[in-house]
């Protein structure tokens, strides 16, 4: 592992103070074990490093939630965490210490610490913790029991933005990236009776993250989705894709990967629908994939309209595991989208990942259940999650629902596009979304970047990502949200990025940004490309509930009235194939000042963080549902 770090500080709400750094040169985070005890000192003796991993379907294995209280202790300038070069340690707060008579001076202490919710961001669960970025620590004891012949991994949902893990004192793994999840074996860190995990998560911004130092969202810090034990057997099924074959509607194919498996190992999938099953049995071969080609005559596909899933079950030897899954096809045929080889128009909204009513960040299934409630309310069949992977109950509940998936890695405005470091970090956050989220139908669009500056550097780095996704997963299709030019009354649409993308993004903000409302009427496009094209945003600001006239800024009516304009444009577009208006609700953000107009939000959502509907809401919804939009053909 190699770091470049500085010393951590403390800093409210300042994108150029910036704490100790960690540049992971592979990307995915290393893991490394330290034997030790509660009140012993760590030995020195390190032992050899072990990678994170991302475990296939984690909600639909056995597990022991670790959800609830954890005692924490703010630590602004690192002293538990980094020594005086700014480098990690695992001396520090780690060891979990208890103050006795043999002991010298300890100045911390879990057990007398209050306590905050996991999962949850600490932004808002703590007045004083709402400007807060640095790092944190988080300390919980556990009942374990081991089993003989079972595995054990410790599941993060998300941890936002590097992370630390220990167990017992052993230091177990690392991890840069506050979207995706990550699951470290800690079995043999593991005792049998008591227990405790101490898990350090640093929010500090990085000139070399990913995002950047600068994002137009609230950074909040901490453990933000479920924390659990995973228990596997010890030769297990650690990822696979199953998937429809193109151009056909009964043949899956894929693959199922088992650790530790011998060649040859027998591996079995069964699809169950309402009793009827079909099935078939495969070989591992010697990277340990089996290889899969199942035929079902009675396949039902996967749609909005019919959003069919099978019960999927995989077994190899001891280990079983069941998936909830759905069978569609998706891809382009000159300037369309073909869904199951129909063509289909996106009717669809942008959503941040920002908790309805109680604001802070979204990750329970009644998050879920409100802000897809809302897409559906609108009359879509298709949302954009940005700017970054949203909670896997998100996209579960997409599958259930019928809504269409656009995921999104935050590789976001500026980023160090000549350093390959965060190529690497980009790389490996695309690595962590896909192996998530490639068993959900809904999700039909890998996106790789969101609004980013088209120089030589930055195509040539996404480029990589998005030869990247096709080789990991060639089933979908991939995209960005593209800037554009504008001569006159024309918008061009002519990124380089174009040539590598199966579906052109473009944000654009007529009536907002630039121009007037009215302004749209008489926009042209000039896309140099025969491809999909998605508006994937537009908008303007509104306060909820201030009312005037169509040309009073921040009004309910002003940003209706360029929704109304952008549709008389949009459907001027011949290859436009689908939409994403900025956006369901609004969102905190540090950029967003205006006194007793933001006060830190983002006032763009069509409902307000309190659950208000404005006119723009309805304006659309008409729009979707009297079909009056776009074009599938």
């Amino acid at each position: 592992m190699f770091r470049n770090s500085r010393l951590p500080s403390f800093h409210l709400g300042n994108p150029h103070n910036q704490a100790g750094r960690i540049a992971f040169v592979l990307g995915l985070a290393l893991c490394v074990l330290f034997p030790t005890s509660r009140n012993q000192a760590l030995s020195a003796q390190e032992a050899k490093a072990q990678p994170s991993t991302v475990l296939a379907a984690v909600d639909h294995r056995h597990t022991v939630s670790l959800d609830g209280a954890w005692h924490v202790i703010v630590d602004p300038y690192g002293n538990g965490l980094y020594d005086s070069n700014g480098k990690a340690r695992s001396t520090g707060f780690a060891r979990n210490l208890a103050q006795t008579d043999s002991t010298g001076p300890i100045e911390y202490n879990f057990a007398k610490s209050p306590t905050l919710q996991v999962p949850g961001d600490w932004n808002t669960q703590r007045e004083s913790l709402m400007f807060y970025e640095g790092p944190l620590w988080y300390e919980k004891d556990f009942e374990y029991n081991k089993i003989p012949g079972k595995r054990v991994f410790l599941h993060i949902g998300a941890a936002n933005y590097r992370s630390y893990l220990w167990i017992n004192g052993h230091a177990i793994c690392e991890h840069e990236g506050g979207f995706t999840g990550f699951d470290c074996e800690i079995t043999q860190a593991l005792q049998d009776g008591n227990n405790f995990a101490v898990i350090a998560v640093d929010s500090t911004r990085l000139a070399d993250g990913v995002p950047t130092l600068k994002t137009d969202w609230w950074n909040y810090g901490g453990l933000t989705r479920e924390v659990s034990l995973v228990e596997v057997p010890d030769r297990y099924i650690d990822e696979f894709d199953l998937h429809l074959k193109r151009g056909t509607r009964d043949e899956i194919e894929g693959w199922v990967h088992v650790v530790g498996a011998p060649t040859g190992s027998e591996i079995k999938v069964t699809l169950d629908k309402d009793g009827q099953t079909t099935g078939i049995t495969g070989k591992t071969e010697a990277d340990g994939k089996a290889q899969i080609h199942l035929v079902d005559g009675k396949l039902q596909l996967w749609s909005p309209e019919h959003p069919v899933l099978y019960r999927v079950i995989l077994t190899a030897g001891e280990d079983r595991l069941e998936d909830e899954m759905g069978f569609r096809t998706i891809e382009t045929r000159g300037t369309q989208i073909l869904l199951n080889g129909q063509p289909i128009f996106l009717k669809g909204i942008s959503v941040h990942a920002e908790a309805p009513y109680r604001t802070g960040r979204a990750f329970s299934e009644q998050d879920a259940e409100t802000l897809l409630g809302w897409v559906h309310e609108l009359g879509g069949n298709y949302v954009r999650l940005a700017h970054y992977p949203h909670s896997e109950r998100m996209t579960r509940l997409a599958d259930r629902m019928g809504i269409l998936v656009w995921s999104e890695i935050p590789v976001y405005w500026a980023c160090h596009f000549e350093d390959p470091v965060v190529l690497s970090k980009a790389q490996s956050q695309l690595l962590e979304m896909i192996r998530r989220d490639r068993d959900k139908a809904s999700v039909i669009l890998w996106s790789v970047a969101n609004e980013t500056p088209a120089t030589p550097a930055r195509t040539a780095f996404l480029t990589t990502l998005v030869r990247d996704a096709r080789q990991l997963d060639p089933s979908r299709l991939v995209t960005a949200a593209l800037l554009v030019r504008t001569e006159g009354n024309t918008k061009i649409v002519d990124d380089p990025l174009g040539d590598a993308l199966d579906v052109l993004g473009t944000n654009e903000y007529i009536g907002w940004y630039e121009h007037t409302a009215a302004d749209a009427d008489h926009t042209q496009w000039d896309i140099r490309y025969q491809k999909p094209l998605i508006m994937s945003e537009f908008g303007g600001g509104a306060k909820a509930g201030l009312h005037g006239e169509v040309s009073t800024r921040w009004t309910e009516e002003f940003q209706a009235n360029i929704y109304e304009h952008q549709f008389v444009m949009l459907n001027q577009i011949p290859q436009l194939r689908g939409m994403s208006p900025w956006l369901l609700m609004d969102f905190r953000s540090p950029l967003r000042l205006l006194p007793e107009i933001q006060d830190f939000y983002n006032r763009k959502g069509l409902i307000s963080e309190d659950g208000h509907k404005k006119k723009a809401f309805f304006v659309l919804q008409k729009l979707y549902k009297e079909n009056t939009i776009g074009h599938a053909q």
